[in-house]
């Protein structure tokens, strides 16, 4: 039996222009989307413009040509695609939380993002569909919405679980959304039992029946006769918060057989068994599961590096030789020199968590808006964050109270293969999370200069393309103030070394391709010269990825005391090295 064309227009298949048209609300005006790499967004919503900006991926200039350099530039793309998606995601909630006052009832935002990103040409891997491997998307990615799988090209329906295509005259199915079985038939082998689509109660007054073989259930089985690989999604939920529901591209599949049987309704339903195939990357979440189940893990040398100052503990794991990390002492709080006086900056009176940012003190200082979402979500990156302090009314749950409040995060110290000690999480982070403030010594450069071990210097001031970055922020969005904060970190010469004394952000790595970057922030006093440096997720991190942020040394322009040159190679290992660090 051959899949008519009539049959296509259900939610497992096409016609998926019309399924995400139904579950799209559009918001009502025009947009108007200028968007280049490290400069703002801007999106006009009727009256309001939406600006947002996204951390760059690639270094600037980059010379895209070869076979080679055309996966980097596909893998540039998604990456670019989903944190522009995730920043829109982000200041349209900060919109719907404003309206609600601190209410929990907020509008869904990521269809109306994912729409403004495809009025605007902004989806990739739009053209045929694709059967297999989709440009730019490596297995053990993450998604935390449905319609990121669209947007990247992975899995166009917002809603149905099977994606299919025609092929030689039948229907295959192209990619599957698995997101109820993981945890018992993945766990010790590649093969998936998947359910069938259908059946189940469509509304209150249609009651369940067996499933059919047809739509997607017949696409997966025609699947078996043309031998068509079927990408796997599988949907994860993490117990430890609400907030991290994750999808996962686990790879390629072959679809084996399929058979009927009773489901818990008593209606028939259709099983369909497929195994992964070889040669594909090992799956992150399978690792994990295995750790979080071991009674001794494996590589274990020091329990907590942190020695108990962390509210979480930071184990240290070695399965690469038999070295611990070098000695320092560890602390929470930056070490100022004896001759700084720290001052408390005037604080904001709010006594409801600043929810009003129009009244809050602090948030006039932030262009009038708060800079995180209610779950702790930094909106979009700037020059300069002012977050509530000691001197503020505002209770500790204040939402604008994120980066003091330390590591919320489980990290874990680990010895890479090639790059000496990284930091890493055997949990999912979502993008824009805090992940941990860079913490040593306060120095000035003259006398960092002296230090003889200069690998845990970090220079104030000299984040990662600070002034194309943020330049043409802040944002104007409906129903909000225009935002017209232009402060920035002034440069005096000041130093944070992490060498002798630190926390866990001095075994993090540098990457020319990272997934994480560095927020000037201030709350414990208003010093512009001194802002505490605080690490964020630029996107979504799979579980067991290296956390790394950009050092954003200048070539040839390190020197050593005498005032010669200093030349340091690079190993980050990204296909996008430029091969020197400084």
């Amino acid at each position: 039996m051959q899949l008519a064309l009539k049959d296509v227009e259900d939610e497992d298949i096409l016609s998926h222009g019309e399924e995400n048209e139904r579950a799209v609300t559009v918001y009502q005006g025009s947009y108007e989307l200028s968007v280049i790499d490290a400069s703002p967004l801007s999106v006009f919503q009727g009256s309001g413009e939406l600006s947002v900006t996204i951390p760059p991926i690639v270094p600037s200039g980059w010379n895209y040509s070869g076979a080679d350099s055309q996966d980097i530039l596909a893998r540039h793309k998604v990456r670019r695609a989903l944190r522009l998606f995730q920043v829109v995601c982000r200041k349209l909630l900060q919109t719907e939380e404003a309206k609600s006052k601190g209410s929990d009832k907020t509008k869904r935002v990521d269809l109306t993002a994912a729409d403004i990103l495809k009025q605007k040409g902004e989806w990739v891997n739009t053209g045929k569909q694709i059967i297999g491997i989709v440009p730019g998307v490596e297995v053990g990615d993450e998604f935390h919405f449905r319609v990121e799988l669209s947007i990247v090209g992975l899995h166009r329906p917002f809603q149905g679980g099977i994606d299919a295509l025609k092929k030689n005259g039948i229907y295959v199915a192209t990619s599957i959304v698995a997101s109820g079985g993981y945890n018992d038939d993945m766990d010790s082998s590649d093969v998936l039992i998947y359910s069938g689509s259908g059946g189940n109660p469509a509304g209150v007054d249609k009651p369940p029946e067996d499933q059919k073989l047809q739509r997607g259930n017949l696409a997966l089985k025609n699947s078996i006769d043309t031998k068509t690989p079927v990408r796997v999604i599988h949907g994860v939920k993490e117990i430890r918060s609400k907030l991290v529901s994750t999808l996962t591209y686990a790879g390629l599949y072959l679809v084996e057989k399929y058979w009927q049987e009773k489901g818990p309704h008593g209606f028939f339903v259709y099983k369909f068994q497929l195994r992964r195939m070889p040669g594909q990357p090992e799956l992150a979440l399978q690792e994990v599961r295995k750790t979080k189940r071991s009674k001794v893990r494996e590589g274990l040398c020091v329990k907590d590096i942190s020695d108990g100052k962390e509210k979480i503990p930071i184990c240290v794991i070695n399965t690469v030789n038999d070295e611990h990390p070098p000695p320092f002492k560890y602390i929470t709080e930056i070490k100022y020199p004896s001759w700084y006086v720290k001052n408390p900056p005037e604080g904001c009176d709010c006594m409801n968590g600043c929810s009003d940012s129009g009244r809050c003190a602090c948030a006039v200082k932030n262009g009038g808006e708060i800079p995180f979402n209610f779950n702790g979500a930094i909106v979009q990156a700037k020059p300069l964050l002012y977050e509530c302090g000691p001197s503020c009314k505002c209770p500790s749950s204040c939402h604008n109270r994120v980066s003091q409040r330390g590591i919320q995060i489980p990290l874990e110290v680990f010895r890479t293969k090639s790059r000496g000690w990284g930091v890493r999480s055997l949990y999912s982070i979502p993008s824009g999370s805090f992940i941990c403030e860079y913490i040593g010594e306060l120095l000035q450069d003259k006398e960092a200069e002296k230090r003889s071990n200069d690998e845990y210097l970090f220079d104030i001031g000299h984040n990662y393309d600070d002034h194309s970055l943020w330049e043409g922020l802040p944002s104007l969005i409906p129903g909000l103030k225009t935002s017209s904060q232009r402060e920035t970190v002034d440069d005096v010469g000041f130093t944070i070394d992490a060498a002798e004394y630190g926390n866990v952000g001095r075994f993090i790595n540098h990457s020319c391709s990272p997934n994480l970057y560095a927020q000037n922030v201030l709350y414990d006093h208003d010093d512009k010269r001194v802002p505490h440096i605080m690490l964020f997720a630029a996107e979504n991190i799979p579980p067991l990825q290296e956390l790394t942020y950009h050092y954003n040394y200048s070539l040839d322009q390190v020197r050593d005391a005498d005032g010669n040159i200093k030349q340091k190679d690079c190993y980050c290992g990204s296909p996008e090295c430029t091969g020197r660090l400084y």
